[in-house]
């Protein structure tokens, strides 16, 4: 009989034979790689092969240390964490996917202020030092009818700025109803509790009267609160008291009232599937004192919190500590004046949020075809169906937008959805009635062709 093969080496022996990473250096059929690479960054993907080998390692996985190890971890290094990819969900707002995208504008704003120093603080009138939050103001006044703004972070540091400024150590009169969650486990209640002020409950979850508010108020009131129900609906037997119901007992008994609208429409939006959206103007008119609402929502813009309203309030508002620690950067001051200019321009279709939220069902449908058209030639079959997208977001919850998709019909549907997102550009798709869908409402046309190539490799990746 001939000798017996050598068994392979067990786990405990692979760990122990890892080499050491001054061993990889040195290592002969790897120098030719690393030569030319900065030293940090080679050790640095020495060390992640080394550590995804031993995780390997540890998970059963016997296979031992190679040289593609370290060709994966310099492709790992190379790549960034934050990259884009492309939206075939058909969600708009897709919180995930970082909301919505930006238009060229403001993109190009962006770019030009963060490649250089800029006027951020500095009045250039004048010569001395201004406020950031200058070339906003005008624009939010004049498309608002405010009075005076600021813009913060997002619009849960806008709530609880403004709670903490106007009512910390005070009442705040809420519906039951409205106690909304925004997200994320962050609660109106929440909100309230860290700004300082104090609760108090009003109405019954589906029914709240203006009546209700007028028996809570007191001395100790500091703020009527109405909260936007933006991210779910309330239907059936159901009643509220109106923004301009409670601006008038507001007016009537000395109370300010602050409107959370989160969502941050500007002007009406109309199109397939869409549902009413009243705009931060509207509320304004109502009598609001103070209305915060989000920039990346219908809005179109950025990830930020703006505050409009009455002058003396904001004023408030400003000089009030959390102020500064929740304060933008120069770059999301720039994206957000390029996207007010275009709708002090009359251009709110130049903002790709309203654009793609009010397509034509037609349009829609020629784009599935021509993304069917490009899978054909690849040798995949899609099938063009009618679906129903969303706002995302959010916003708009009633809101179903009929839209055209290609589905597929594969083998593994999860394990197809992994290879797509695993692409140089992850393409990001659903699983319904088990088949992939590719919504095509938020692709544009370069993105059909990576969308087609990328539906290709991974049906070429998913053969045995």
């Amino acid at each position: 009989m001939g000798a017996a093969s050598n068994p392979p080496a067990g786990k405990n022996a692979l760990l122990r034979g890892l080499p050491s990473i001054e061993q990889l250096l040195r290592r002969p059929s790897l120098e030719p790689r690393l030569a030319n690479l900065p030293h940090a960054r080679a050790v640095a993907a020495l060390r992640l092969a080394v550590e995804r080998v031993r995780s390997r390692l540890l998970a059963g996985d016997l296979r031992p240390f190679e040289d593609a190890d370290v060709e994966a971890a310099l492709a790992s290094l190379a790549t960034p964490n934050l990259r884009p990819v492309i939206n075939a969900t058909g969600v708009v707002l897709h919180t995930n996917l970082g909301r919505a995208p930006l238009a060229p504008e403001a993109v190009e704003r962006v770019v030009a202020v963060a490649r250089g120093y800029s006027n951020l603080e500095y009045d250039l009138d004048e010569g001395e030092r201004g406020s950031r939050y200058a070339p906003l103001i005008g624009h939010l006044r004049t498309l608002t009818g405010a009075e005076d703004a600021i813009v913060v972070n997002n619009c849960a540091g806008a709530v609880l700025l403004t709670l903490a400024a106007l009512a910390s150590g005070r009442e705040c009169v809420v519906s039951r109803g409205e106690l909304v969650e925004i997200g994320g486990g962050f609660r109106i209640p929440d909100v309230m509790r860290q700004s300082g002020a104090k609760l108090v409950e009003v109405g019954t979850t589906n029914r709240t009267r203006r009546a209700d508010y007028a028996n809570a108020l007191g001395p100790d009131t500091g703020l009527i609160v109405k909260v936007h129900r933006s991210n779910f609906a309330l239907v059936g037997f159901t009643e509220e008291a109106s923004l301009a119901e409670l601006t008038g007992l507001g007016r009537s008994r000395d109370v300010p009232v602050f409107q959370d609208l989160g969502s941050g429409a500007l002007v009406p939006l109309s199109g397939p599937g869409l549902t009413p959206e009243p705009t931060v103007g509207q509320a304004i008119r109502d009598g609001a004192d103070v209305v915060a609402f989000s920039g990346d929502k219908l809005l179109g813009g950025p990830q930020a919190g703006v505050i409009v309203g009455r002058a003396d309030l904001l004023q408030r508002i400003k000089s009030h500590p959390l102020t500064r620690a929740l304060r933008v950067d120069k770059m999301t001051v720039a994206a957000l004046e390029a996207t007010l200019e275009l709708y002090r321009d009359g251009r709110p279709d130049a903002v790709p949020t309203q654009s793609l939220l009010t397509q034509q069902p037609a349009v829609l449908l020629a784009r599935a075809e021509r993304l069917a058209a490009l899978l054909a030639a690849r040798g995949v079959v899609g099938k063009v169906m009618s679906v129903d997208g969303q706002v995302g977001g959010g916003a708009m919850p009633l809101a179903r937008l009929p839209s055209f998709a290609c589905s597929l019909t594969v083998g593994a549907p999860k394990v197809f959805l992994d290879r797509l997102r695993d692409g140089e550009v992850p393409v990001i798709g659903r699983i319904a009635d088990d088949e992939v869908v590719l919504d095509v409402r938020c692709l544009s046309e370069e993105d059909l062709g990576q969308v087609a190539q990328a539906v290709a490799a991974a049906q070429s990746g998913s053969q045995p």
